[in-house]
């Protein structure tokens, strides 16, 4: 009969063996969970660029890698206006990564006097009315510590600062409004958008609106909230895949890793495993032993890993520049994940070495010594 408390002897009679062990299983379930919850950061984020109101759509083009790599053309603007239940229609330009002083910073490119630039509250001065002005939110402007009259580089091109304006969206108050001209110029793409923003009349279903837009617009996707925006687009898909690509990985290489050092043990206790089969003890009751102490063990690691996992995260986040644009989101089922592979670690691991421990020969062991 094997006991925990048996077991975890045996583990403190060998602490440089657990704790390589175990070290190696946290660093890998650190991984895991510190990668989860960068990858639920992105997908969170990749929805905040789809901060709609209840009767506003935003289209994009349906075969785009990702939102914000969508083209379509601003000449569906006058069709989109004289569809029944669109009150408006306003292209919108997302310049990514061209702001060089803040590279997680987007920057907007819309009509100064469209509905989205209408919702911006200006703490200072006013919105932009030429395509050499820019206005910027109010987080931005404290990371950059800019103020009214300075200019601000974007893409090579110095533009006045004439607003710094809040109205409560993170992604839009960490980043910067132009006019749409100038972001048509900066991207290289004249009578194109990165979206198209639609506002319903207060009448309209949102759900007949959807499927009239979709019936009579074919390729464009419409999005309506920031489920849709995460799902959309090839990104959006890999995104999803690629929590299951980091645990498959985890477990083959941590796996190996795992056996490896079980391996090892069990080479340099088969005197010990051979004493227990001479003295009665039968093959399944020392695979048992030696299984039990292989899952005790990459737990023990498992605990430590999630701990770093979720330090690591922020870590990551910080050492990538990113963390004004993506914030880790850690939840209790990626805890659970990376505690279920670190059982499972522990399992694969330790079946090899517990069937070479259980088919030691007790004879030709004792005759070596």
């Amino acid at each position: 009969m094997i006991t925990l408390g048996q077991t975890f002897a045996n583990l403190r009679g060998r602490p440089g063996r657990t704790f390589l062990t175990a070290l190696g299983t946290a660093l890998g379930i650190a991984t895991i969970v510190a990668l989860l919850a960068v990858v639920g950061g992105v997908r969170q984020s990749a929805g905040s660029l789809v901060d709609l109101g209840p009767s506003e759509f935003g289209l994009f083009q349906s075969d785009a890698a990702d939102p914000t790599t969508s083209i379509l053309a601003t000449n569906l603007i006058p069709q989109l206006d004289r569809t029944p239940g669109i009150a408006a229609a306003t292209p919108l330009v997302l310049l990514v990564n061209d702001l060089p002083k803040a590279p997680g910073a987007i920057v907007f490119g819309a009509n100064a006097h469209g509905f989205l630039t209408g919702g911006l509250v200006f703490n200072s001065g006013r919105s932009y009315r030429s395509g050499g002005e820019i206005v910027v939110g109010d987080t931005l402007a404290a990371q950059l510590r800019i103020a009214l009259g300075q200019r601000l580089t974007i893409a090579h091109r110095r533009l006045l600062v004439v607003g710094i304006y809040h109205n409560g969206i993170a992604y839009q108050d960490s980043g910067a409004f132009v006019s749409l001209g100038t972001a048509q110029a900066i991207s290289g793409r004249q009578g194109e958008a990165t979206t198209i923003v639609v506002k319903l009349h207060p009448a309209t279903k949102p759900s007949t609106a959807q499927r009239t837009i979709a019936r009579r617009f074919p390729g464009v996707e419409v999005i309506s909230d920031a489920q849709q925006a995460t799902r959309a687009g090839v990104s959006g898909e890999l995104i999803s895949q690629f929590g299951l690509v980091i645990v498959v990985l985890a477990l083959v290489i941590g796996g190996i890793g795992v056996a490896n050092t079980m391996l090892m043990a069990v080479t340099e206790r088969r005197s010990e495993f051979a004493l227990l089969s001479a003295v009665g003890f039968s093959g399944p009751q020392i695979a048992g032993r030696v299984l039990i102490e292989s899952i005790l063990t990459t737990i023990i690691g498992a605990a430590i890993g999630l701990l770093i996992g979720v330090i690591g995260a922020r870590l990551l986040i910080h050492a990538l520049g990113a963390q004004t644009f993506v914030s880790p989101q850690v939840t209790a089922w990626d805890l659970g994940r990376g505690l279920l592979v670190g059982v499972l670690l522990g399992i694969l691991g330790g079946l090899y070495p517990a069937w070479r421990a259980a088919n030691v020969s007790p004879a030709r062991v004792l005759a070596q010594h």
